[in-house]
């Protein structure tokens, strides 16, 4: 290799490091090193001594508790979501819609996915709160009071109707690709076989989509367990979910202790840190169907 050839292959190298060079600083600044200072600050105390019973706090009733509300919100939103966006994607890529309606529904969940924090809050308190929009109208118009059967948007039932406004687009986007990699062929070779539609879903089809709608599913769990812009502007401390007491605890309420926070927060990163893992592998095994 000459060396003008060397030398052009050495300058393509820097560009492209150029290149990838923003996105590894905003990495490193804002997810690596934050991350590392929350692992090591859930081992030590205030004054700066090696302690194991920030962990250990964590195994308290009142902590335990707000894991558990948490991970129930976080399933009941991502099966919401799961069930109710396949069916949608289902509709638009199998369901023989006309092309508009795709079109339109990809570019709303494109952005319903991202919608989210205090406008949403404000969003499903002016809907359906106690003076909202559709409660008002539900109880003037048809004589239907919503709030006397016992819903109330600041509950976990609440948060979780919320939470699946933007579960449902998000489990659109990442499954609609997954139902557009169902070859044609499949479903011809199985007609030709004899099998019927229920035989083609159950035996050709769903262990196909299988990998993509479980990993989908844990995206999403990962993906409302640790949303707390929403749950604080919604419900502020009357739901006892660990992102609201991790943030008055690192914030400061009646209790401080801004390192049981960090182990808080440690506990989170392990819960949603596994559910990426499973999402990833379970991505890798489904896309070795759409190559």
């Amino acid at each position: 290799m000459s060396t003008a050839s060397s030398s052009f292959i050495d300058r393509r190298t820097v560009v492209d490091w150029l290149g990838v060079a923003p996105f590894m600083i905003f990495a490193l600044m804002f997810l690596i090193v934050p991350t590392f200072y929350l692992v090591v600050g859930a081992f030590f105390t205030p004054e700066g001594t090696f302690t194991f019973k920030n962990i250990a706090d964590l195994f308290t009733p009142t902590i335990l508790s707000a894991y558990w509300i948490s991970i129930k919100v976080s399933f009941a939103s991502s099966l919401g979501g799961a069930i109710i966006g396949f069916a949608l994607a289902w509709a638009i890529v199998l369901g023989g819609l006309p092309s508009w309606i795709r079109s339109s529904l990809l570019t709303f969940s494109g952005v319903a996915s991202n919608f989210a924090g205090v406008p949403l809050a404000f969003a499903f308190i002016a809907t359906l709160g106690r003076t909202g929009l559709v409660t008002v109208f539900m109880r003037d118009w048809f004589g239907f009071n919503l709030y006397s059967t016992g819903f109330n948007l600041l509950s976990f039932v609440g948060l979780t109707l919320t939470y699946m406004f933007f579960q449902i687009p998000l489990m659109v986007l990442i499954l609609t690709p997954a139902l557009d990699g169902l070859k044609k062929e499949w479903r011809e070779a199985s007609e030709i076989l004899g099998a019927s539609t229920w035989q083609y879903w159950r035996m050709v089809a769903m262990p196909i989509l299988w990998p993509s709608l479980l990993g989908t599913s844990l995206l999403l769990f990962a993906n409302a367990f640790g949303a707390i812009a929403t749950a604080y502007a919604l419900t502020g401390s009357s739901l006892n979910i660990v992102p609201i007491l991790l943030y008055a605890q690192i914030r400061g309420d009646v209790l401080h202790n801004p390192n049981l926070g960090y182990a808080l927060a440690l506990g989170m990163i392990v819960i949603t840190g596994a559910s990426n893992v499973l999402y990833i592998w379970l991505r890798m095994r489904a896309e070795r169907w759409q190559k």
